[in-house]
């Protein structure tokens, strides 16, 4: 994917979650490189999802580190806010304002955190409606819009922030399977330019298709990971291949 290997984006240690007495990530470690897709799968409950949130600090870990260009975002000074500002978020329920029109949901964060004029904001967030292919919807309001094309405003609003790091959690569940081709084409494109990325999916073709990595979870753990090749057709794990013989 023409990914510079050298640098790390996000470096994960000995990362551990708990709700409660519920232990839901038990000792994650993993590094993510510039420009790298990284593809998460797993059953339902495995801690895909916990992993995900704890990359931008939506929750606070219980141990470990997480660090994003280096810096320790699990840190107790660290401006989180800041850090967030480099690293988009799109969830499985597109999180759109209603009462906000495409283009007013895409320009509120930037105009907010004066990363540029207000005419910059629009002019950028039009750029990325076309990225998209939805430059005709900037008045519409998401009730207007089909599941698949919120999901690609909810995309297009991640990139009006030039984020360095994409994080999509489940991007395709809550749509309906003609509408997932539309978002997956939006991510294939973001890959192909070199966006790094971390996704959690059930889209097995997708992940073969496009991560570099695979990571295989259960139990609040890596059980397995590998390039697409490696980890979804030559699986050494047995609870690896359990869990492929059921989705594949």
């Amino acid at each position: 994917m023409g990914a510079d290997r050298g640098k790390v984006k996000i470096r994960v240690k000995n990362l551990k979650k708990s709700f409660g007495d519920l232990e839901v990530l038990k000792d994650i470690s993993t590094d993510v490189t510039e420009g790298e897709v990284v593809v998460v799968i797993g059953p339902s409950g495995s801690g895909k999802s916990t992993l995900l949130r704890c990359l931008n600090r939506l929750e606070e870990v219980s141990g470990g580190s997480v660090e994003i260009d280096g810096v320790d975002i699990t840190a107790k000074k660290v401006n989180i806010n800041k850090v967030r500002e480099n690293i988009g978020m799109v969830f499985q329920h597109f999180n759109l304002f209603q009462n906000l029109n495409v283009i007013d949901n895409m320009t509120l964060a930037p105009a907010q955190l004066k990363k540029c004029t207000p005419e910059e904001a629009k002019k950028r967030a039009m750029e990325m409606l076309s990225r998209v292919g939805l430059v005709e919807k900037a008045e519409s309001f998401p009730s207007q819009l089909s599941g698949g094309q919120k999901q690609r405003v909810a995309i297009a609003r991640a990139l009006c922030m030039q984020p360095g790091i994409m994080l999509f959690d489940e991007p395709t569940s809550a749509l309906d399977p003609e509408m997932v081709g539309e978002v997956l084409q939006v991510m294939k494109a973001l890959a192909s330019d070199g966006m790094t990325m971390v996704i959690v999916t059930h889209e097995m073709g997708f992940a073969r298709e496009v991560s570099d990595r695979v990571l295989f979870m259960d139990g609040g753990y890596i059980v397995e990971e590998g390039t697409p090749d490696e980890l979804l057709l030559h699986p050494k794990e047995p609870r690896t291949i359990d869990f492929l013989n059921k989705v594949l």
